[in-house]
């Protein structure tokens, strides 16, 4: 995976989320483990892994996973 920025982030059911505003890097191999999805408000940014991505090219990136469930396990 190596989105860039303002890469559009899209559900596994197609809605569109919001685009890719940060990477988070592993230090030591420089490979990208979590990223932040800038949303609009009033809707929170979400804070996601790799492990959530089923494709990603520089401009897109399509989750295996539904807004409802990143929101319910972001959810306190």
């Amino acid at each position: 995976m190596e989105p860039e920025y303002a890469a559009e982030v899209i559900d596994q059911t197609g809605k569109i989320l919001g685009k890719v505003d940060h990477l988070v890097r592993n230090s030591w191999t420089g490979e990208i483990t979590k990223f932040v999805v800038r949303r609009e408000a009033p809707d929170e940014d979400l804070f996601l892994s790799t492990k959530d991505v089923s494709e990603a090219t520089k401009s897109k990136v399509k989750l295996n996973v539904s807004l409802e469930e990143l929101v319910k396990r972001q959810s306190p």
